[in-house]
């Protein structure tokens, strides 16, 4: 007889036999002992899982000449002696049909399928159709067969097995009956390998079957290809093979997980001459850079769910990790050298490195040049640790020292009906001081309600004024504002910054109230514009622009401009058309130059930039013809009211009179 590979040999054809799928096998068995049998079913998993195997075992079952409870057939289990049994095992059973659907997968296969099914088994109870690899079937061979399948005749059963679920329409899922397999655990593999290797007198270390094990990743059927491959390449000792884990390492083409043991140490301890030391070591071996990566990437993630876990040296059972014990230990003292977060950015880092090596052509630098990364990521901070270090935003300590301000301000308000009426302005600051703070107001945006008053806080050991709180109002010119202030010395220092708005003259001040402790308040005094002032500004926003080394462009214009501080803006002269203006200062600029303003303590300002042509005299529209439609429409009141009201110009005159 030929020679039969392991996974051939050792298919189970017994439902018990069946290894790591006992939520499947006991359903199976107890519908049929109960007479409950579906006329579809899906069974979907990893692959080498024993899909195809439990649906051969069912069919088995379903057509065993043996009734369940006779001698001969105590349990559901197939008998495996009957003519039914022995056909379907050695697959020339006529009544059950096994085909490969990645091959058949058209309409016109399925048709044939279809027609096919509507005659009686020849000699069985049921004809049953296993279809295997069904995801690969057309949507429209999917939709000849869904009649069938939504009332077939009572002696039809089908079976489908798919490792992609998701691809088989959802009108054939709901007709069937899903079984979902599980990836085998890496002890149930190993007691089946271990069984094997007995039957077949091969000897095998520990270490070499727990390397099997785990290369099969959850598939029964790859663990056995690769132990047969392992066995005909072993050495024989008293005419028996005998297997090592350094011979299958040899053999697989991997890397012992000591490396990269030893890897991260280098790493922990920052160095990384031994980083490069240890992977040029491998690659000179002979190993691929793809293939070093991958196993590094395997065995990081074995590190990040060991330091989850919390596992340690001492105990490092637990089901998240499906190695062995010894990779269990090394996995848990590698994680201890690191944080979680830390092993986090390295899995990213090597993953991002192994995606990178399926394109590049030097991979050897490409993987160097990743392990570095994990080296000099020692030295980065965590987000939350870098923000926590940062000083507490200025606007919420404006807007929690507002409040009470802005209740002192209505109240003094409230007794007091008629005040001086005064314009946004700044206050004096020594230049010995630090220059006062001017809370930006919210009603800068278009879309953003102004709110009632703006804030401005002075420091309260100032020279020029010991101030508490100046609220001023975010309004238009004119309206009145209330200013609260300690005490005003008769002589203040000249500012350092101007006054953005000239105040109109003040009126006399209210009468003192006889219950008040503090004395009444004094109109605010506003100071004029100071072009040294406004010099200091432009040289601020230029230098802002020249480090954001972005926007140089900007900066020259800008450095070329001329300023000029009006009410509540800054006028900004240039050189440019309206056109190329409108590419260089773009929002990003204006953001900057507001921000060195910020920073000069001058807020709440609108930046108005203007065009070269700006300051030429405006052309005066020529006069039309008398007796054209444009004279006639310009002698009309209604135009001539909407230019006197809109301060518009007629530039074209379309005449649609009938001739």
């Amino acid at each position: 007889m030929a020679y039969q590979v392991l996974a051939r040999k050792y298919r189970p054809l017994r439902f018990a036999d069946v290894v790591g799928q006992d939520h499947v096998t006991r359903t199976l068995q107890n519908a049929l002992e109960q007479n409950r049998i579906a006329h579809g079913y899906i069974f979907s998993g990893h692959r080498g899982i024993g899909k195809t195997t439990i649906a051969r075992i069912l069919a088995s079952a379903l057509n065993c000449r043996n009734t369940i409870g006779s001698p001969e057939r105590p349990t559901p289990e197939p008998c495996l002696v009957c003519d039914s049994c022995l056909e379907i095992r050695q697959g020339n059973a006529v009544d059950v049909i096994e085909i490969d659907a990645a091959t058949n997968r058209g309409i016109d296969e399925i048709r044939e399928l279809r027609d096919a099914a509507r005659y009686r088994p020849a000699r069985d109870r049921f004809k049953i159709y296993i279809l295997d690899e069904a995801h690969q079937i057309t949507d429209a061979a999917f939709n000849a067969l869904l009649k069938t399948l939504e009332e077939p005749p009572d002696h039809i059963v089908f079976m489908m097995a798919t490792t992609e679920p998701e691809n088989i329409p959802q009108t054939i899922r709901s007709r069937c009956q899903h079984f979902s397999f599980h990836a085998v655990k890496l002890d149930d593999i190993l007691g089946q390998l271990r069984k094997i290797s007995a039957d077949e007198h091969v000897l095998a270390d520990e270490a070499a079957l727990d390397l099997l094990a785990e290369a099969g990743d959850g598939s029964m059927r790859d663990a056995l290809s690769i132990m047969d491959q392992a066995i005909a390449s072993a050495p024989t000792v008293d005419d028996k093979p005998q297997l090592s884990a350094t011979e299958i390492r040899d053999l697989m083409g991997t890397v012992p997980n000591t490396v990269y043991e030893e890897l991260l140490e280098h790493v922990a301890d920052g160095h990384a001459a031994g980083v490069i030391t240890t992977a040029g070591r491998l690659l000179d071996a002979g190993n691929s850079p793809a293939q070093i990566a991958r196993q590094f990437v395997r065995y990081l993630r074995n590190c990040v769910v060991a330091k989850i876990a919390n596992l340690t040296p001492e105990s490092p059972d637990t089901e998240l990790l499906q190695i062995s014990p010894d990779e269990r230990r090394r996995a848990a003292r590698s994680s201890s050298l690191f944080t979680e977060e830390e092993l986090t950015r390295f899995l990213q880092v090597m993953l991002r490195t192994f995606d990178d090596l399926g394109f590049r052509q030097e991979q050897r630098f490409h993987l160097e040049l990743g392990l570095l990364k994990l080296v000099h990521m020692q030295r980065l901070l965590p987000m939350e640790q870098f923000l926590s270090q940062l000083p507490r935003p200025v606007a919420a300590t404006q807007r929690s020292t507002a409040r009470p301000a802005l209740e002192s301000q209505r109240r003094v308000q409230a007794a007091t009906p008629s005040l001086a009426p005064v314009t946004r302005a700044s206050l004096p600051v020594q230049p010995s001081v630090a220059p006062a703070v001017v809370s930006e107001p919210l009603g800068t945006s278009s879309n953003i309600p102004a709110p009632e008053t703006a804030t401005v806080f002075a420091p309260v050991d100032s020279p020029a004024a010991k101030v508490s709180a100046i609220s001023l109002p975010v309004m238009e010119k004119n309206v009145p504002a209330v200013v609260a202030i300690d005490a005003l010395p008769p002589a203040p220092a000249p500012p350092l910054l101007p006054e953005l708005m000239t105040p109109e003259p003040p009126l006399p001040p209210p009468p003192a109230d006889p219950e008040a402790t503090e004395p009444a308040s004094e109109p605010l005094q506003a100071q004029p514009t100071d072009v040294q002032a406004a010099t200091q500004l432009q040289t601020a926003a230029v230098e802002a622009l020249f480090a954001a080394k972005a926007h140089n462009s900007a900066a020259e214009q800008l450095e070329e401009s001329t300023w000029t501080l009006g009410e509540g803006e800054v006028r900004i002269q240039t050189a440019l058309s309206k056109q190329l203006m409108g590419t260089i200062f773009r929002p990003e600029v204006e953001a900057i130059i507001k921000g060195a303003l910020r920073d000069r303590g001058v807020t709440g300002v609108k930046l108005v930039f203007l065009p070269g042509d700006s300051l030429s005299k405006p052309k005066t529209p020529a006069k039309p013809r008398s007796g054209t439609a444009k004279a006639k429409a310009m002698e009309h009141p209604t135009v001539q009211a909407a230019q006197r009201l809109f301060n518009a110009e007629v530039t074209t005159v379309f005449d649609l009179r009938r001739d």
